[in-house]
């Protein structure tokens, strides 16, 4: 199954609500993946950027826009980001596609690439 990270950030509004009530929102993540037709595999706080992230599993992008679509239309959050995530098998495979498609695709400009180009920067 495909596997995804979600980084997500709350908004002021949430975060005070959970200052004032904290809870396992693991859980809440879970319980939505898993009505979803996923699987939770790790959700971290975090400090930086965003607030935390979500690592799952989905049976597919389907699935996953549907979790998506539910935390986000919650209002909770200030901004949620998902990306699909490949093993290193697939990391390898489509890096062995990309070569075989390198031979034939190309470049905008056509043609080779040239040292005079480099300074056109």
């Amino acid at each position: 199954m495909p596997r995804y990270v979600s980084l997500f950030r709350y908004t002021p509004e949430a975060l005070g609500r959970m200052v004032r009530n904290p809870a396992d929102r693991a859980e809440a993540a879970r319980e939505a993946i898993e009505k979803a037709g996923g699987t939770l595999d790790v959700f971290h706080w975090m400090l930086g950027e965003y607030d935390g992230l979500v690592i799952y599993t989905m049976p597919s992008e389907v699935e996953a826009a549907a979790f998506s679509a539910t935390v986000t239309s919650s209002g909770r959050l200030a901004s949620h980001v998902t990306h699909q995530l490949l093993d290193v098998d697939q990391s390898i495979a489509a890096l062995s596609l990309a070569q075989r498609v390198s031979r034939s695709y190309r470049a905008p400009g056509g043609g080779e690439w040239r040292v005079e180009y480099d300074a056109m920067d």
